[in-house]
């Protein structure tokens, strides 16, 4: 088995693509609020939280499988396919993976949205397992997002 790899997976929600797109984007502010348990707090490092060169620090709650604080740098924003891809430039996944960078791409399907999650990384050494655990957080979060915002059309 090799070091380096890439994980896949889609989650369908509810929610408009739009309305995910737009949480996703106030992750700084909606997260810690909305998802104490997963996430502590959010600080943008530099640039605006959201563009290409935008650097974020995440503390993670206890919900948080593997780590429990990580920087990522946003490398990419496509506004029109809603996609981003963002690498991890700090904290204690960089003890496990030297590289690894996540893509989430929001797509309309019906009245709800597709939610695709990718990550390329590289592990430090062979005995570190596939991050299966970060993709079920991912899932686990898109979830959560698509209640609040299911929760949040309602009332």
């Amino acid at each position: 088995m090799g070091l380096s790899g890439v994980l896949h997976v889609e989650v369908e929600v509810k929610s408009p693509a739009e309305k995910f797109w737009v949480a996703l984007g106030d992750g700084i502010n909606l997260f810690p609020k909305e998802f104490p348990k997963d996430y502590k707090t959010m600080q943008v490092l530099a640039g605006d939280g959201n563009s290409p060169g935008s650097i974020r620090l995440i503390i993670y709650g206890e919900g948080s499988p593997l780590v429990k604080v990580s920087a990522e740098r946003i490398e990419t924003v496509d506004l029109e396919n809603k996609s981003m891809t963002y690498s991890i430039i700090g904290g204690e996944m960089l003890e496990y993976y030297t590289t690894f960078k996540g893509t989430i791409t929001v797509t309309p399907k019906g009245g709800g949205s597709i939610l695709k999650w990718s990550a390329e990384f590289e592990k430090t050494g062979h005995e570190i397992e596939d991050p299966h655990v970060i993709k079920d957080f991912a899932v686990k979060n898109f979830k959560e997002i698509d209640e609040y915002l299911l929760k949040q059309s309602s009332a």
